[in-house]
């Protein structure tokens, strides 16, 4: 039976990390889930590894696969050359707990200030009509699992060098979702410009490239958010005409 060479973070924050290397037996099939679990049976019962479902949809065991974010149970040993040395790390943007799991909390801080679906007041929902490629728009968006992959990968979350918080990838996904659906009163339009800071983001479309739903984050929900926000403050077109007009 062949083996792999794989080398996994181990550690906490406060007693520092190293690479410990371990040799797993490969079978067919195997994925790197497979393989972090017979290291948990076999040679290391303490490492820490979250997880839940196995079948990519929790979106629990994201790490870094050899430096890329990617869910360990959809990461398959036969991708890897038998020869090629496969490194596991946590992922690098969130503060590490131990080993593989960091603590993700402050995304759910983040999702507590959007605000939620504000539905029109003087339509009953009974007589709620809208365009079916309404909601094919917004259907994508529904398919995340909130891995937090495409925040992990986002250089302006893991380098930490703005001067305020910025949402990241996932929520500006969840914000294009309300803010595309028909039926959607609220503006949230200056939030993105201000505390969401949407400007931090320049388009290198790498949440996109490490998306397991495949959303096509930047091109259909990140770029016609930045589109709308530019159109209400920016754009000097649209000032002209408030002004005209009169409107604030």
């Amino acid at each position: 039976m062949p083996e792999a060479r794989m080398r996994v973070s181990r550690g906490t924050l406060q007693d520092g990390e190293q690479l410990v290397e371990y040799r797993v037996p490969v079978e067919e099939g195997m994925v790197v889930l497979d393989a972090l679990h017979w290291i948990q049976a076999n040679a290391a019962p303490d490492l820490a590894v979250r997880w839940n479902c196995k079948a990519a949809k929790c979106g629990s065991c994201g790490a870094e696969v050899n430096g890329r974010p990617s869910l360990t149970c959809k990461t398959r040993m036969s991708d890897f050359a038998e020869d090629e040395e496969i490194v596991v790390e946590p992922m690098r943007t969130f503060p590490l707990i131990k080993d593989l799991v960091t603590d993700v909390s402050w995304n759910y801080e983040i999702n507590r200030r959007i605000a939620p679906f504000q539905p029109p007041d003087d339509v009953p929902q009974d007589q709620w009509r809208w365009q079916q490629s309404d909601i094919e728009r917004v259907q994508e968006f529904r398919k995340c699992i909130e891995c937090f992959l495409c925040q992990d990968v986002c250089h302006v979350l893991r380098n930490h060098e703005t001067d305020q918080p910025f949402l990241g990838p996932r929520y500006l996904v969840r914000v294009a979702g309300l803010e595309m659906h028909p039926m959607d009163r609220a503006d949230r339009r200056a939030w993105l410009k201000d505390e969401g800071a949407i400007g931090y983001c320049n388009i290198t479309k790498c949440c996109t490239k490490v998306c397991p739903e495949h959303i096509t984050i930047t091109d259909n929900a990140i770029i016609p958010l930045k589109e709308r926000v530019v159109d209400r403050f920016y754009d000097p077109v649209t000032r002209l005409l408030r002004m005209i007009s009169g409107k604030p």
